[in-house]
């Protein structure tokens, strides 16, 4: 592979725009081709009474100096650009039991250690068991530590992979509610007992502990400045371009991939940011290998969302500089899924920052899992910015159920905030699957799971000779996991000692 050939990257997201500027920045000529009218993916926002609304994400972690975030954005040349806001150093995020336990999160592992002992004195030595197991896992991962190597890592001691997150707490303590309480944020991988592994939360819960972050007026700065980027090292980033198949040679490679408005782009190589079962979909299953598409299609993927919106009225509800995790049910990671008297079971409310918040609020973003079947009816159908179809009354009367749910949850833990909301939107499982182009609207891709380790783990070669595969399904999900595996995938085209060197510069 050579700087100079052309490279296609399918998809916008996160994924593809950090695959796509470590290659610029390598020489490379690169085109990324978006279908919606926004770029960004899960970045994506949108504005309502003049207030800016995060899709999908809603605040990050690993941003402090130093940290793996900090570094690679460094390198990037995105983070000096970033306008963010950093969270409650004692309470980045607050879980609230169906019981009446509450207890914060804080930033830093000394103030985070503090407040579990503070409310669970009675578990010191169960806690700083625990959090030492955060830390060990973390080190099993080197490019999560921005290394290419180390003397322990999970490719050596897979047995890291295939320790289950409940199950491995419950051996460190008998105290219920603690697990709950270090697990309660499970809804940013959508843990599930008996699934989910051990690392991933690690990982993830990790990263937050060390720098947690919202961002003013939106994430989608971080998808405007990573295209700004990619245009200086003289690639492109086009939007409305629908990539709906591909041209192949007589020896299988891909030659050019054709959009829906009839507009073809030749290249020497495509990476796809889509989910790998889409990218098969994309591309035609007979050109990859049988049990390769039948494990992909069998692996299931994370549950779907419904989000709620909510326009404020002007200085009514004080701002809170931490997210809010409320569960309904004892049944934390075994939650009820589906539209029923008593869902949602589990909110998760996070209020909006932009460049006018001080005092008070001006919207507020809830997020509660809604599986996919509740809108079965409507799965053929299509509604985006770019393809204007409609959808019938039956489902927008039980979009309004469903909010009308969510808003008595609300108030059950927020009272009095019925009467600060001056506007009601939201979003389903099928609204984002239109925009982000995830199989039955899935939050985070593909389900980790510790008792399958080697059926999710996607690798970035296939089948074809000069497809690759980017994105959140490659190491894990988010900002920082789909980030991770970018470089993952520009390994493949440019030096991996180079780049790790060079972000390793930003300390």
């Amino acid at each position: 592979m050579n700087p100079g050939q052309k490279i296609i990257v399918i998809g916008s997201g996160i994924g593809g725009l950090v695959s796509a500027l470590v290659l610029a920045k390598h020489g490379y000529k690169v085109q990324v081709l978006e279908k919606n009218h926004q770029i960004g993916g899960s970045l994506q926002v949108f504005s309502r009474d003049r207030k800016v609304f995060d899709t999908g994400v809603h605040y990050v972690g690993g941003l402090d100096k130093g940290e793996n975030l900090y570094r690679i954005f460094k390198y990037l040349g995105i983070y000096d650009d970033l306008k963010m806001k950093r969270l409650d150093e004692h309470a980045f995020d607050i879980i609230r039991l169906a019981n009446g336990k509450t207890v914060s999160h804080g930033i830093g592992y000394q103030n985070f250690t503090e407040q579990l002992k503070a409310s669970f004195p009675e578990n010191a030595g169960d806690i700083d068991q625990i959090v030492h197991e955060i830390q060990i896992y973390c080190t099993y991962f080197p490019l999560y530590n921005i290394e290419l190597e180390s003397e322990i890592n999970y490719v050596e001691h897979t047995e890291v992979l295939e320790v289950g997150a409940w199950e491995h707490l419950a051996s460190l303590t008998d105290n219920e509610d603690l697990i709950k309480v270090i697990l309660g944020s499970g809804p940013l991988y959508a843990g599930i007992k008996g699934v989910t592994p051990f690392y991933v939360v690690a990982l993830i819960l990790n990263s937050f502990i060390k720098g947690s972050y919202r961002f003013i007026n939106g994430g989608s700065q971080i998808a405007k400045l990573l295209k700004k980027k990619i245009s200086e090292n003289g690639g492109e980033v086009l939007k409305r371009k629908e990539v709906t198949g591909a041209n192949f040679s007589e020896s299988g490679t891909i030659e050019s991939v054709i959009c829906s408005d009839g507009s073809e782009f030749s290249c020497d190589f495509v990476i796809s940011n889509l989910h790998p079962k889409e990218t098969i979909n994309l591309l035609g299953r007979e050109r990859f290998k049988t049990a390769y598409t039948n494990r992909v299609n069998a692996l299931p993927n994370t549950i779907a969302s419904f989000m709620v919106y909510l326009s404020l009225h002007e200085n009514t509800l004080p701002y809170f500089n931490s997210n809010y995790y409320d569960y309904f049910t004892d049944n934390i990671w075994n939650e009820e899924f589906h539209f029923s008297e008593d869902w949602p079971q589990m909110t998760f409310t996070s209020a909006q920052v932009s460049k006018n918040t001080k005092e008070y609020a001006e919207s507020v973003s809830v997020m509660c899992y809604l599986d996919f079947n509740e809108f079965k009816t409507w799965e053929d159908s299509v509604r985006t910015i770019v393809k204007e179809g409609t959808r019938e009354e039956a489902y927008e009367a039980f979009k309004k159920a469903c909010e009308e749910r969510i808003l008595a949850r609300l108030e059950e833990r927020f009272p009095g905030i019925r009467s600060k909301v001056k506007n009601c939107y939201s979003s389903t499982p099928v609204t984002y699957r239109d925009y982000v182009s995830t199989p039955n609207g899935s939050m985070y891709g593909i389900q980790k799971d510790f008792k399958h380790t080697h059926k999710t783990q996607i690798n970035t070669k296939t089948h074809i000779p000069n497809l690759f595969l980017t994105g959140q399904n490659i190491i894990f999900h988010g900002i920082l996991g789909a980030t991770i595996g970018a470089l993952v995938t520009s390994f493949n085209f440019v030096n991996n000692k180079q780049v790790i060197e060079k972000i390793k510069m930003y300390d």
